[in-house]
């Protein structure tokens, strides 16, 4: 074989592992962990036909996988600590949490799975998948808002994307119907939700306690040393540690 020929193999092998690697690293799928401080299911039931009554719950925890050029790869997971539910009265509170209606006790949490997730726009998807409710699992759709993709502003300056949602279930559906002249069938859920980027693979979701603005910046640097801190595309961007009374 002539020389000019042996090489041959060996440069497309590396133009394949190159454009392997561009084709990787344009995907542009990251992983992020729910924080619980900033994440909110307000929900509203009609109430003997009065009103609305507006409650909600915090502390929810899970797991997003998100291009923001691609709706497509978008997978989430979520957990809604019941127990947390607050409709502003705590005789109210103990009543939704007892058996006749959400059964706390027993069942604890609620959790939505995505199955599909369909992309209107840039800025708007149909979210569909699978919520678990007081033991009973139904399909459900939520109608999604992408609100931002940046660094936060408050340590410790993480990547954060920020969504609205909307939905509507039936509580019948899953199982919930006692008190029909009282409690209106039809639940809307206003969601809102920040998410935060994951360090590597491995990491946990936030805490409360974790997820709240601390003092110290990124891998516990004083508040001097976090105002260098990677943006999360590979530059680095030099911001001055906010003061304490600014922190939410």
């Amino acid at each position: 074989m002539p020389s000019r020929f042996r090489c041959l193999p060996v440069l497309l092998a590396g133009a394949s592992a190159a454009l392997t690697s561009a084709s990787a690293g344009a995907a542009g799928v990251d992983d992020y962990t729910l924080d619980p401080v900033h994440t909110r299911v307000v929900f509203l039931v009609e109430h003997a036909g009065f009103s609305r009554a507006m409650g909600a719950i915090s502390g929810s925890s899970g797991t997003l996988r998100f291009d923001r050029d691609d709706w497509r790869t978008a997978q989430l997971d979520v957990t809604v600590p019941l127990a947390r539910l607050d409709l502003g009265d705590a005789k109210w509170n103990s009543a939704v949490l007892a058996a006749r209606l959400l059964d706390a006790e027993k069942h604890p949490e609620a959790r939505f799975v995505s199955r599909q997730v369909e992309g209107v726009d840039a800025d708007h998807a149909k979210v569909c998948g699978e919520l678990t409710l007081r033991g009973v699992t139904a399909p459900q759709c939520l109608e999604v808002t992408f609100n931002a993709l940046k660094r936060h502003p408050l340590p410790p300056f993480r990547r954060t994307a920020g969504f609205s949602a909307t939905a509507t279930l039936s509580r019948k559906a899953f199982g919930i119907d006692a008190w029909p002249t009282v409690i209106g069938d039809e639940v809307k859920l206003l969601i809102e939700a920040e998410a935060v980027r994951s360090r590597g693979n491995g990491d946990t979701p936030l805490a409360p306690d974790d997820a709240a603005p601390a003092e110290t910046g990124e891998e516990g640097a004083t508040p001097d040393e976090a105002g260098k801190v990677e943006d999360g595309e590979g530059e680095v961007e030099s911001d001055p540690a906010p003061p304490a009374s600014d922190v939410p």
